[in-house]
C-alpha cells in the first residue's frame, strides 16, 4: 500500500491501527493532588501493570483485569477496586522499571530524594537502596537486558551504574557524567553496551556501558530545551528523544543525524511521558493540552490523538495533563498492544491497539 504525502493523520490512523480505551481507573479521593502519576511500567512476565508518583505508593494492577477483551471499557472508580497491592515509599517517586530476569518480582525505583530503591513485590520488602547521588533527586532508573547492571540517572549530572546480584547494596560499576542534571536514562533493550541519556543541557547522550569514564561515545543536539526522554528504537542504532520544546526527534546516533522531527502534543514545561514500542515503531506521549498522542515513527505528525476524558464528575481539573505513559512490549510482530497512560489526577487509563492493514515498508 502507497501513502500519498497528503494523508491525514486521522486517515493513516484509521488504515492501519484500531485504538480502543480498555479500562479507566479513577482516583479513591477526588480533588487530591498527591494522585499524581509520574511512571507507569507493564511488568515483562505479562501479569502486572505499576503506577508510581508523588502518592509515595507503587500502585500494582493486574494486566489480565486491565486488558478487557470486551467492547465495553471497564470504569473502576477508585483505585481499591482495581488496585491488587499497593507498596508504600518513603519519598515521591519520580521512576519505576522491572528489573528483567526476576520473573517480574524486582521493580526499583527512583524517588525526590535522591534514593534508588528496590521492592520485591511478593513480599512488599525492600531488597535494594543505593543512595549515591547526594540526596539530588533521581529522575530515572533502568536495566540492561539481562538484569546484571542497572543505572540511575539524577539532578546530580550523573548516571551511576551498579550491579544488583552484589548484596543488598549492589555493587559500583562507574559513573557517567554529562553537563547538565539528567532527565532520563535508558540501557539498549537489544543487549548492546549503550547507554542513553537525556539531560537538562538540552543534549541527549550514548554511552559505552565498558568504558564510563572514556566520556559519551554520542552528544546529540538540536531540542531547544531540556531532553527529558531517550528511547532507543528498533535494533538499538537509532534514538528518540523528547524535549520541553514540544517535539520529539529520531536520530541515527552513531552518525550524530537526526532523521525526523515530531510536532503535535503540546510540551514546555513538564515531564509528559514518552515511550517507544519497538515491535511496531510507534511513539505514545502525554501532552500538557491533557491529551494522549500516537506517532509513526515514518511520519512527523500524530496518527492518533486521544482526550483524557475523565471519568468522574468531581475530577474537573483543567489544568491536568498526561504525565507517565508506557507501551506494552511484546515479543510477537507488533500487531497488537497496549498504551497505558497516567495523568496527574491520578487517573489510569489503558488502551488496547491492534494492526488493521499490512503496512509495507517505505
Amino acid at each position: 500500500m502507497n501513502e500519498s504525502p497528503a494523508d491525514s493523520s486521522e486517515e493513516r490512523a484509521q488504515r492501519h491501527w484500531c485504538f480502543r480505551l480498555s479500562s479507566v481507573v479513577s482516583p479513591a479521593a477526588a480533588g487530591e493532588a498527591s494522585d499524581a502519576i509520574g511512571a507507569v511500567e507493564f511488568d515483562p512476565t505479562d501479569r502486572l501493570l505499576a503506577t508510581a508518583g508523588i502518592a509515595r505508593k507503587i500502585r500494582l494492577y493486574s494486566l489480565a483485569t486491565l486488558l478487557s477483551s470486551e467492547s465495553e471499557t471497564r470504569v473502576y472508580n477508585g483505585q481499591p477496586t482495581a488496585c491488587r497491592l499497593c507498596i508504600c515509599a518513603p519519598a515521591k517517586l519520580s521512576s519505576l522499571r522491572w528489573r528483567p530476569g526476576s520473573d517480574g518480582r524486582i521493580i526499583g525505583s527512583g524517588d525526590y530524594d535522591g534514593v534508588v530503591t528496590e521492592y520485591d513485590v511478593e513480599r512488599s520488602a525492600v531488597v535494594l537502596e543505593r543512595d549515591e547521588h547526594g540526596g539530588r533527586r533521581v529522575w530515572s532508573v533502568d536495566y540492561s537486558a539481562r538484569g546484571d547492571l542497572g543505572a540511575s540517572g539524577s539532578d546530580d549530572g550523573t548516571v551511576q551504574l551498579w550491579d544488583p546480584r552484589c548484596g543488598g547494596g549492589g555493587c559500583a560499576a562507574g559513573v557517567m557524567r554529562v553537563d547538565g542534571p539528567v532527565c532520563c536514562v535508558e540501557f539498549d533493550p537489544e543487549g548492546g553496551p549503550w547507554v542513553a541519556a537525556g539531560s537538562a543541557d538540552r543534549r541527549a547522550y550514548v554511552f559505552d556501558a565498558r568504558a564510563t569514564a572514556a566520556g559519551p561515545v554520542a552528544a546529540l543536539g538540536g531540542h531547544e530545551r531540556a531532553v527529558t526522554y531517550a528511547r532507543f528504537a528498533q535494533g538499538g542504532r537509532r534514538l528518540v528523544t523528547s524535549g520541553t520544546d514540544g517535539t520529539h526527534r529520531l536520530w541515527e546516533w552513531e552518525q550524530g543525524r537526526q532523521v525526523r522531527e515530531y510536532r503535535g502534543h503540546a510540551n514546555a514545561r513538564s515531564f509528559v511521558g514518552m515511550s517507544v514500542w519497538r515491535g511496531a515503531g510507534l511513539i505514545g506521549c502525554g501532552s500538557e493540552s491533557d491529551e494522549v498522542f500516537v506517532y509513526d515513527l515514518r511520519w512527523g505528525d500524530p496518527i492518533w490523538v486521544q482526550g483524557f476524558t475523565r471519568r468522574t464528575e468531581a475530577r474537573s481539573d483543567q489544568n491536568g495533563f498526561v504525565g507517565a505513559v508506557s507501551w506494552r512490549q511484546l515479543a510477537a510482530d507488533g500487531d497488537s498492544g497496549a498504551l497505558a497512560a497516567g495523568g496527574t489526577d491520578g487517573t489510569l487509563q489503558v488502551f488496547v491497539t491492534r494492526k488493521m492493514t499490512q503496512i509495507l515498508t517505505d
